[in-house]
């Protein structure tokens, strides 16, 4: 019998090689210092503005933010949605379930073949990636909620992720979804039942444009936006899912989504300078 013993070529010394890995001290800016402290310490969120290309799509034409945009988009957050979550939600809230990466782009991201662009992503549940934040104006309102907007639909994607929504949501008016909803306007897709033209695409997007469009206005405008609809059916379509949002909030995390909406509101209201 002819045993076989494996067998390797060394040069007979016991050094090792260089380590891969990357173990020296990151040089920190006081921005670098505030992010850790207000969201990798309190919450293991990380907020990445320094990145590679392999960060990002590599088909499209993105650049990194300028250092300028980076604090007032994530105060935007920690005052919009991290503390009104924590206020409704309890301490932890944000703590058990999060992103646990943001990456920070400072120009658009324009989609090819499609007269769109893109806001934000999010991967997995655990990263979104907002975009032109070097372009928004923090002197107007609504280009503050532009980012909020993003973030409050990305995050209810991530709710949904860790509880589902009821299928019943689906099937109030599912007729009308299409892959095309970029020919619509937001009007056309109010008329035929969904709060905003994305919301029209399935009803996935259908169910977190609901929150987003919630949370990112007061409860007064966003019934003026329902009550501006001409089709009685399709009102009370909206109607309908706008109670089963809240009571998907109420029953699986016990948050009031109206006293949500009342908080955040006061607050993005306060960002504007």
């Amino acid at each position: 019998m002819v045993l076989a013993f494996p067998t390797s070529c060394t040069d007979g010394s016991d050094s090792v090689g260089e380590s891969q890995i990357d173990t020296s001290v990151p040089i920190l800016n006081d921005l670098d210092i505030w992010l850790r402290s207000e969201f990798v310490a309190p919450y293991n969120i990380e907020m990445l503005y320094k990145w590679d290309i392999n960060d990002t799509d590599v088909d499209r034409f993105l650049h990194p933010p300028l250092e300028s945009s980076v604090r007032p988009v994530a105060e935007a957050l920690q005052k919009a949605w991290i503390e009104p979550y924590t206020l409704v939600g309890g301490a932890d809230f944000i703590k058990k379930i999060a992103p646990r990466q943001f990456t920070l782009v400072g120009s658009f991201n324009y989609n090819p073949n499609s007269p769109t662009i893109t806001l934000g992503v999010a991967e997995a549940g655990a990263k979104i990636t907002l975009f032109n934040i070097d372009f928004l104006d923090f002197t107007d309102i609504n280009s503050i909620k532009q980012p909020l907007k993003t973030v409050q639909h990305e995050y209810a994607h991530i709710l949904n992720q860790n509880i589902p929504f009821d299928v019943a949501y689906g099937q109030i008016n599912p007729a009308d979804y299409t892959a095309q909803w970029f020919n619509r306007s937001n009007a056309e897709a109010r008329e035929l039942g969904y709060i905003t033209a994305y919301g029209s695409s399935q009803e996935g997007e259908d169910f977190v444009e609901m929150v987003s469009e919630m949370l990112t206005n007061s409860k007064e405008d966003f019934d003026a936006i329902v009550e501006s609809i001409s089709n009685e059916e399709s009102k009370t379509f909206i109607r309908q899912k706008e109670a089963m949002v809240v009571d998907y909030y109420k029953t699986n995390f016990d948050i009031d989504l109206y006293e949500l909406q009342v908080i955040i509101d006061a607050a993005t209201q306060e960002l504007v300078n």
